[in-house]
C-alpha cells in the first residue's frame, strides 16, 4: 500500500488549464465516488482550489497513469492535453507534499493561511462521501498538526501577504489614494473577505459586495460599512466601481465583455482596475482587450507577491525542518502497520497453544495427577512449543551463514548472555 499525490498547480499549469480541471462543490462528491471505483484505489481526497487541483489516494500499486487518465476522462479532455501539466509523488514524497501544501509552502503566496482551511474542507467532503479510511485520516490529521506547529513556532504567517493583499497592493499602485475609490467585490468567501479587510485598512472610500446569496453579501458588507447587491444587479452597479475584485465558485463568467463596455460608456471611460482571482475565471478574458480596463488574473499577481514574501523565507527553512520530522513520524507509523498483522497472527498462534496445553493439563488434573506435576507439564510443553520453530530457524540460519537473520533475532528477542563463570 502506498500514498499517491497527483495534480497540477499554479507552478505547472496556466489558469486556462487549471480552470478546466476544477472540481466544483456540485460535482466533487460524485468525482470522489467515481475515483474509488478504480480497483487500485482504496481511499481518496480531492483538493480543488483556484491555484491547484490535487488527488490524494492510498493505492495498491505505484502507478499514477490510471488516475491521470481518470482526471482527463472525468473532465472530457484528451490525455495529452492534461498530462504535460501533472506531477505525481509517491510514499514519503507524497506525505511531504501534502504537509508543504497545508503549511502554505507550496502556495502562490508563501505561507498563506487560507490553504489550510481549504485542505480541511476537502478532507471533510471526502469523509462525508465515505472515501477516506485509517491511512488518510492519520495522514491529514498529521498534516494539520504540522501546520499548527509551524504557525506557532515560526514567523511564516507574520507578514500580511496573500492573493487578496497582493490585489489591494496593486490597486494602491494604480490609485495612490483609495479614499475616493469605490471597490466592488464579487463573491463572499474567505478571499473576498480578506480583500475587504485590506481595502478597509487602506482607507477605501466605499465597498460594495455582490453575491448570489444577498444575505451572505450583506453580512460581509456590514462589517465594513458597505452595502450588498445580488449578482443579477451587477450590470446596474458596475459603473460605480473603480476597483473590481472577483472570486466566486461560478462555473461560468459572471462579467462579460458587453456588460463592461456598457459600464465604461456610463463612466465616460474612466478606468477600472479588475482582479479576477477565481478559477474558473469570473471575468471573460476578452475584457482585457478593452481600453481603460486593467485586468489581472491570479497568475499576474505573482510579481507583486514576490515583493511581499521575502521576510517569510527564513521561516520557511525552519518549517521545512519541522516537516521532515513529521514525514518521518508518519512513514514510521505506516511501516509499523506491516507488523500489526504479523503480531496478531503470532498472538493467535500462542493463544491456540495455550488453550491446547491448558486442555491437556485439566485432563491430567481430572485424572488425579499431582498439581506440581501438572504445572511442570504446562511450563515444559509451552516452552518447547513456543521455542521449537524459532530455534530451528536460527539453527538453519547459522548453517546457511545468514548472519543478518541471527542479528535480527537477537534484536527481536533482546537476548542477554548469561554469565556462567563460577
Amino acid at each position: 500500500m502506498s500514498i499517491l499525490a497527483l495534480g497540477l498547480n499554479h507552478k505547472t499549469a496556466p489558469v486556462d488549464i487549471r480552470e478546466k480541471l476544477t472540481f466544483g462543490p456540485d460535482i466533487i462528491a460524485g468525482a470522489l465516488r467515481s475515483l474509488l471505483e478504480n480497483p487500485a484505489v482504496e481511499e481518496t481526497v480531492i483538493l480543488s482550489t483556484c491555484n491547484r487541483t490535487e488527488v490524494y489516494c492510498t493505492i495498491t500499486q505505484e502507478d499514477h497513469e490510471p488516475l491521470a487518465d481518470w482526471i482527463s476522462r472525468f473532465h472530457g479532455l484528451p490525455g495529452n492535453r492534461v498530462s504535460p501539466y501533472l506531477y505525481n509523488h509517491f510514499g514519503s514524497d507524497a506525505v511531504k507534499h501534502l504537509l508543504r501544501v497545508c503549511c502554505g509552502l507550496d502556495s502562490l503566496v508563501l505561507g498563506e493561511p487560507q490553504i489550510l482551511g481549504q485542505v480541511k474542507a476537502a478532507y471533510q467532503t471526502a469523509t462525508d462521501a465515505g472515501t477516506t479510511g485509517k491511512l488518510l485520516y492519520k495522514l491529514f490529521q498529521h498534516a494539520f498538526s504540522a501546520a499548527k506547529q509551524i504557525r506557532t513556532d515560526t514567523a511564516i504567517g507574520n507578514s500580511p501577504v496573500s492573493v487578496a493583499f497582493a490585489a489591494v497592493s496593486l490597486a494602491k499602485q494604480i490609485f495612490s489614494d483609495l479614499s475616493e475609490q469605490t471597490a466592488l467585490l464579487i463573491g463572499a468567501g474567505e478571499t473576498i473577505e480578506l480583500a475587504a479587510r485590506h481595502l478597509s485598512q487602506n482607507g477605501v472610500g466605499r465597498i460594495v459586495v455582490a453575491n448570489r446569496t444577498v444575505e451572505r453579501a450583506h453580512t460581509l458588507a456590514a462589517q465594513f460599512d458597505g452595502y450588498a447587491i445580488a449578482l443579477t444587479e451587477l450590470s446596474s452597479h458596475l459603473a460605480e466601481a473603480d476597483i473590481v475584485i472577483s472570486s466566486t465558485a461560478s462555473p461560468l463568467p459572471v462579467l462579460g465583455k458587453g456588460t463592461v463596455e456598457s459600464a465604461l460608456k456610463e463612466r465616460k471611460h474612466r478606468p477600472i482596475f479588475m482582479v479576477d482571482i477565481a478559477v474558473p475565471r469570473d471575468i471573460e478574458p476578452e475584457v482585457a482587450d478593452l481600453s481603460d480596463i486593467y485586468l489581472y488574473t491570479v497568475d499576474d499577481l505573482d510579481e507583486v507577491i514576490q515583493e511581499n514574501m521575502r521576510s517569510r523565507e527564513e521561516a520557511a527553512k525552519q518549517a521545512e525542518e519541522i516537516i521532515e520530522h513529521y514525514v518521518g513520524e508518519y512513514m514510521g507509523w505506516l511501516r509499523s502497520l506491516d507488523a500489526v498483522e504479523l503480531i496478531q497472527d503470532y498472538r493467535c498462534y500462542a493463544e491456540q497453544l495455550r488453550d491446547e496445553v491448558m486442555g491437556k493439563a485439566l485432563q491430567l488434573l481430572g485424572k488425579g495427577k499431582p498439581p506440581e506435576e501438572v504445572v511442570r507439564f504446562i511450563a515444559h510443553t509451552l516452552t518447547n512449543k513456543l521455542l521449537h520453530t524459532p530455534s530451528a530457524q536460527m539453527r538453519q540460519a547459522g548453517f546457511n551463514g545468514q548472519v543478518e537473520l541471527l542479528e535480527a533475532a537477537n534484536t527481536l528477542f533482546q537476548i542477554k548472555k548469561t554469565d556462567t563463570t563460577p
